[in-house]
């Protein structure tokens, strides 16, 4: 075989991986949810309206802009019945939202950060973002326990 044709089959296998890749489930939804369980790519989750949020956290500098779905869409498009979620990291952290939190604010599942996609070494594959600068409520300590990052898991009570 020629180098050029091994760096075509090398290039090939490459761009063949790629859509497996964004189609990897990523979030689960599960308890009352339609159809629960449901897996989720970023795929799924890039194809639900995406908005962006500049603000403040507690652990980065400056004001990053974040982008991703409203958490409230998220759960609407999948039928979600409760009053609260747990929410679920690639850690093991689990906390316990109210689903009121997506409805009174524009929380959203970033996806990106300042333009970069997320990944489980900087936050990622999703953050749950609050918009803290804009509600002076949100810069409460009990918001701040919100902000689950490696998010991986959305169970719905």
């Amino acid at each position: 075989m020629t180098c050029a044709r091994a760096l075509c089959a090398v290039i090939v296998c490459a761009a063949a991986a790629l859509p497996a890749w964004a189609e990897a489930p990523i979030l689960t939804l599960t308890g009352a949810v339609e159809g629960a369980p449901v897996t989720l790519s970023r795929t799924d989750l890039t194809a639900l309206p995406q908005h962006e949020i500049r603000t403040s956290t507690t652990v980065t500098d400056g004001t990053p802009v974040f982008e991703g779905f409203l958490m409230r869409d998220l759960l609407a498009a999948h039928g979600a019945e409760g009053t609260q979620v747990v929410a679920l990291a690639l850690n093991d952290y689990r906390v316990t939202i109210p689903t009121a939190d997506f409805a009174d604010f524009d929380v959203i599942g970033a996806l990106y950060m300042d333009g970069v996609a997320l990944s489980p070494r900087d936050k990622g594959p999703i953050w749950i973002v609050y918009p803290r600068d804009d509600h002076r409520a949100l810069q409460d300590i009990r918001y701040d326990t919100r902000w689950v990052w490696q998010l991986v898991e959305l169970h719905v009570e």
